[in-house]
């Protein structure tokens, strides 16, 4: 489980980071990242009602908080990951490695904790 310090909470960091920041994607996953002063990274994670019911929405978003936790992110960043419709029909490690796509994309893997 994320510790408070690294969730985005209020719905005025997501907008923050949605609006202000950079913007990546794939098939899978979108990522938007704004960088922050804290010197360490919050997240925050999306699945839209269109993605299915609640429980499929919660799986998708334990799936993309599991590969956070285990990747290295570089600190200091606001990040918020929105899952697309494929990612309820795909598998973890397809997930996983979308995920790190992106982020390598973004050049944000790296020295992070982890």
């Amino acid at each position: 489980m994320m510790m408070k310090t690294e969730r985005l909470a209020r719905r005025k960091e997501f907008e923050a980071v949605c609006t202000e920041g950079k913007s990546w994607s794939n098939n899978l996953v979108a990522l938007r990242a704004l960088p922050n002063s804290l010197g360490s990274n919050r997240y925050g994670f999306a699945a839209g009602k269109r993605l299915g019911g609640a429980v499929v929405r919660n799986r998708v978003k334990r799936r993309l908080r599991e590969v956070v936790r285990r990747t290295t992110i570089k600190d200091g960043w606001d990040m918020v990951f929105i899952a697309r419709q494929a990612a309820t029909e795909t598998d973890y490690r397809t997930l996983k490695k979308a995920m790190e796509e992106l982020l390598a994309r973004a050049q944000l893997l790296g020295n992070g904790r982890g």
